[in-house]
Parts: structure tokens; sequence; C-alpha cells
């Protein structure tokens, strides 16, 4: 396939991240960055980046858990996380390729274990300051443009979601 192509589909994916943090309702939230993450798993698989790949896999399945979180008991649960995290861990074995490994499996857990947290200002928090420069350094290794700019814009797009907001505006998730 072309790599215009294959980094196109990385820039589309780029709106659906910056738009997901400036929506205050998690739930919104979590559907944004599954169909985000459903572009990046494509991306990845084409440029043969399996770690990254499988794990935006294993990221949608979350994603799609956590837009139930207020409807299925179960999902609330504490296993329900360390479930997650386990598949991450399979993944991690499965598609070892050295330490460029460890980046995708370090994002996809911290921030899984903060999504479980029901707060909007963790969830931005562990994304600010773990997943999405895990991402980055992984986007770089791998030349996937449109991760690096999406990771970079979110950062930014972080911070802005602070600054509009307000710390304590993000305690609780509103919707």
């Amino acid at each position: 396939m072309n790599d215009r192509v294959i980094q196109g589909i990385g820039f589309a994916a780029v709106a659906v991240f910056v738009l997901s943090y400036q929506i205050k309702s998690n739930r919104k939230l979590f559907l944004l960055q599954l169909i985000g993450s459903a572009l990046f798993c494509l991306q990845f698989y084409l440029l043969d980046a399996k770690s990254g790949c499988l794990s935006l896999a294993v990221n949608m399945l979350r994603n799609a858990l956590m837009m139930k979180y207020r409807d299925w008991n179960w999902v609330r649960q504490k296993w329900c996380p360390a479930v997650i995290a386990g598949l991450f861990a399979a993944v991690l074995l499965l598609t070892w390729n050295g330490p460029v490994s460890l980046l995708a499996f370090a994002a996809s857990v911290s921030s899984t274990f903060a999504y479980w947290s029901d707060s909007p200002r963790k969830i931005r928090m562990v994304n600010l300051v773990c997943a999405s420069p895990c991402w980055l350094v992984y986007d770089v290794i791998v030349h996937s443009l449109g991760g690096i700019l999406s990771e970079s814009i979110t950062i930014i797009s972080i911070l802005v979601s602070f600054f509009r907001f307000g710390w304590n505006g993000l305690e609780k998730d509103k919707g």
C-alpha cells in the first residue's frame, strides 16, 4: 500500500483524538478514542508495528467497556482493569520486538488504570505524563507521522482542557 495512504490514515485519527479531549463527558471521550484507536490500529498494522497494533486493539475493547462503565456493574469491579492489563501483558509477550514494545505496554496499562478511576482529571494527567509521551516515542520509532502529530497535539489539548474546564472542574464526570 502507498505510504501516503498509510500516513493519511494516521492523520485522520489525529482529528478524532484532538476532539476527544475537548469533550467533558468520559463516555463520549471513550467513544472518540475508540474510533481514533481503530484508525491507528489499522495504520500500525500497515506499518508492521505489531505491538502498537495489538495494544490498540485491546485499547478498543477497553474503551468499549468504559463506555458502559455506568451501565454494567461488572465493568466497575476492581478486577476488570487487571484483566485488561493481563491482555496487554500477553500482547507484549506475543509481539516482543525489543524495548520499543514496552512503550505501547506502558502507555496502555497506565491509561487503563487511570480510566477506571472515573476521574476526568486523573485520566488526563496519566495521559499527559505517561501514556502520550510513551506513544509519542513509539510513533517516532515506527515512523507514524500521524501518531507523532496526534500525541503532540494531544498533550497540548489536555493542557487546554485543564485551562478550559479548570482543575476542579475535571474532578468528576458530569455526563
